[in-house]
């Protein structure tokens, strides 16, 4: 298993790389329900979850942590990927080998270790329980109930935990670049009284994100961006460069 390797130093270095990178190959991010994020009690650990159909999620995740959350970021990643991309591992985060269970078992357990470590700030963990990347357009969903079972054990050691759905989902709006968009419903308390079941806990997990992904499917038919932060405008496509050039040396006659 690889756990976290976290660097300051990295973290500050990766916060400016990544809204390049952002800048370059999106025309906007977009959040909705980002109201949703602010006043939540931050002695309480959050664990958030969503589709995992691109491989920007582990980009995004710690762009709206800085943004939102100011929390120490924990994201849990498929081992293979993560021996190709050992750099997340400075950001937060650690592996996971679900084909092998004594594997997984103990980065279930490591998950609730970092989730309930002591610390300045609190503790959030972003998970895409689909396990790999799947087209957004699949459904079902089939989450694993690694997540489930992760606040399960959280609250054998802790009254409460967050739980927050959103979904993500890449749009084109008539430019040449596609815009990003992430939203989030808001986090629900659980605790040890909700009496959890990880199949049903998981099923109505699963059903929160397929409902978030068809009304963001819908925004996108409609292009509706009424109530979308805008996070990250990107740098000019080739479209609104022509534009502007033909504005300037070529204006249309009154």
């Amino acid at each position: 298993m690889l756990k976290v390797d976290r660097s300051a130093l990295y973290t500050f270095w990766f916060r400016h790389y990544s809204r390049r990178e952002f800048k370059k190959h999106f025309d906007k991010v977009r959040v909705f329900g980002s109201a949703n994020l602010q006043n939540v009690n931050r002695e309480i650990p959050m664990i958030l979850y969503s589709n995992h159909s691109y491989w920007w999620d582990g980009f995004w995740s710690q762009l709206c942590n800085e943004a939102y959350l100011n929390q120490n970021l924990f994201i849990i990643i498929e081992y293979k990927q993560l021996v190709r991309y050992q750099f997340f591992r400075k950001l937060g985060a650690f592996s996971i080998v679900r084909e092998n269970p004594r594997e997984a078992i103990e980065t279930l357990n490591y998950a609730v270790e970092c989730l309930l470590s002591p610390s300045a700030k609190p503790n959030g963990l972003w998970i895409f329980p689909q396990g790999t990347i799947e087209s957004v357009e699949k459904r079902p969903l089939n989450f694993f109930n690694g997540t489930a079972k992760i606040a399960e054990k959280i609250l054998q050691k802790k009254h409460s935990v967050y739980l927050t759905p959103f979904a993500t989902r890449i749009e084109y709006l008539g430019e040449q670049k596609p815009e990003l968009w992430l939203s989030f419903r808001a986090p629900k308390i659980l605790t040890p009284e909700s009496s959890i079941n990880p199949k049903v806990l998981t099923e109505e997990m699963e059903s929160e994100v397929t409902s978030e992904l068809d009304l963001l499917k819908e925004r996108g038919i409609a292009k509706d961006v009424r109530g979308g932060e805008i996070l990250v405008e990107g740098s000019a496509s080739i479209n609104k460069k022509w534009d502007l050039f033909r504005e300037k040396f070529f204006p249309k006659r009154k």
